[in-house]
């Protein structure tokens, strides 16, 4: 890592652990100790397990995607560049971070960059309408909880859901009408050219005008013979959020509480939504102070914190020790190239 992404590492790694801290010390109480004492270590190994299964989820995702556009990549490859994807996700605002090493491994897979991207952002399309129609789902059901958290919150949440669908829109505008879509973007980048008069974006709008079109050919190739995967790819979303949602029910069986999978899945798709916008590296401090405010509602208080901490430790934490695991083996890799 060079100094600004080991600037942002720290950062996301500090944050987190002192809202951690935060959190523990409001919540810990003469109570918490004897759920200590009860924890059993089979769901927490189960709950672990689950991220694999989420990260076999995703490469399963991208390898059905890429062979509808008649790329054949290797399920290995997938895996190993979706674990790596985690590392940088978790040192970057928003978790935005890893689509960079996703295109550039399917780059490496012999795939066109256009055709690559195209696989990304279908990805992240795909989650934006699972997640939108979530979202939703979640407001009619849990609607008057969801205005009890406050207007912060509702702000964030609302907020959210509109940059998912205007990335959404914007996406399919650009697939129906490609020019029109190019023009835009270009009239918008030399007018940012006109106002920031800086050398370098004259390189990124020349790199964009014959990106785009490579993106255009990658989405048209989707909406063509590619339908299977954009289906397939749809099946295996669906799955992978239920995997990352069901981790939390899980973590609460091993403090021996109930699962509370329907208030549980709520919270989780509320908290993906929120973490979604790039306020925080790896959405840290966001992800646990909502969480934490969601899980008051049916966690006791006592063991509330103690729940948060093992959420974090496997959904964020592990995230960096795989991810840093699978970067290892792509520098050697390059390296032996």
């Amino acid at each position: 890592m060079d100094k600004t992404q080991k600037k942002w590492f720290y950062l996301s790694l500090a944050f987190s652990m002192a809202i951690l801290v935060f959190i523990l010390a409001s919540t810990f109480n003469e109570d918490t100790l004897q759920y200590l004492t009860h924890i059993n270590i089979w769901f927490l190994l189960i709950a672990i397990g689950l991220r694999f299964v989420s990260f076999s989820l995703w490469a399963a995702r991208i390898k059905v995607m890429a062979a509808s556009l008649c790329y054949q990549v290797k399920y290995s490859h997938c895996y190993n560049m979706v674990v790596a994807n985690l590392l940088i996700g978790a040192i970057t605002p928003g978790q935005a971070g890893g689509e960079p090493v996703r295109i550039h491994e399917l780059y490496k897979a012999d795939m066109s960059l256009g055709d690559a991207t195209a696989v990304v952002i279908m990805e992240r399309v795909l989650d934006a309408v699972i997640l939108v129609a979530l979202t939703v789902f979640s407001l009619l059901v849990m609607g008057k909880v969801i205005w009890d958290m406050g207007e912060g919150i509702v702000f964030v949440i609302f907020f959210s859901l509109a940059v998912l669908i205007l990335f959404v829109v914007v996406l399919f505008f650009a697939a129906r009408k490609p020019e029109s879509a190019k023009d835009k973007v270009m009239r918008l980048l030399h007018w940012i050219e006109a106002k920031m008069k800086t050398p370098g974006i004259h390189r990124i709008i020349a790199s964009t005008d014959v990106e785009f079109d490579n993106f255009c050919s990658g989405i048209t190739a989707f909406t063509s013979h590619g339908k299977k995967g954009i289906i397939q790819g749809a099946v295996f979303s669906v799955l992978f959020w239920f995997s990352e949602f069901i981790v939390a029910s899980v973590i609460l069986m091993g403090l021996g509480l109930p699962p509370s999978i329907s208030e549980s899945m709520l919270s989780q798709i509320i908290i993906a939504l929120i973490s979604m916008i790039p306020l925080t590296p790896g959405a840290s401090g966001i992800a646990e102070i909502s969480a934490t405010s969601l899980y008051a509602l049916f966690v006791p208080t006592a063991v509330l914190g103690v729940f948060i901490i093992l959420w974090r430790l496997i959904m964020f934490y592990l995230n960096i020790v795989f991810g840093v695991i699978a970067t290892v083996l792509i520098f050697k890799r390059e390296i032996s190239a």
